[in-house]
């Protein structure tokens, strides 16, 4: 593997590691659909609030490094939080989870499989570059994801139970 592959694996990685903190599929793991919806006294935000605000910002991310048509179409802040506290179902959710994920693969497929040089700027940008985009993509999601042990853990939900 070459060094370039090598730097793109690490950051490919970082999307989901559980080195330095959980992973966000660790985090939500065992969370009760009661608990889902549920913000804790003092705190502006749901585990759903977040869930859906990381899928959010995350695809609009992802559209922004792979399209080279790519338009704002989101308003913030209204457009990047869902509308209610709470999913409007167990299937809502589990869509959720499963479009966070398969969007963050693609993004770890476009860092190590892309021929673009990460480094250079996004012709469609203001400045930003790919790396610079994804390294927000990750830190965005490491934020968002403490806030939801934070959640849980007012709730008295953390940590998960062990995976079976």
């Amino acid at each position: 593997m070459s060094k370039k592959e090598e730097w793109r694996a690490i950051v490919a990685s970082s999307l989901n590691w559980e080195q330095a903190h959980s992973s966000l599929e660790n985090a939500l793991r065992g969370l009760s659909n009661e608990l889902r919806g549920r913000r804790p006294t003092g705190f502006p935000h749901s585990a759903w609030e977040l869930l859906e605000h990381i899928r959010i910002t995350q695809r609009d991310l992802l559209d922004f490094v792979q399209d080279p048509a790519y338009a704002e179409k989101l308003e913030w802040p209204k457009d990047y939080w869902p509308a209610t506290p709470a999913p409007p179902s167990e299937k809502a959710w589990n869509e959720s989870v499963a479009a966070w994920r398969k969007d963050r693969m693609a993004l770890e497929r476009f860092t190590t499989g892309t021929d673009l040089d990460l480094t250079t700027r996004i012709p469609h940008g203001t400045g930003q570059t790919y790396l610079r985009t994804i390294l927000v993509a990750v830190d965005h999601a490491s934020y968002h994801l403490a806030q939801i042990v934070t959640v849980r853990q007012l709730l008295g939900a953390w940590p998960p139970p062990k995976e079976k």
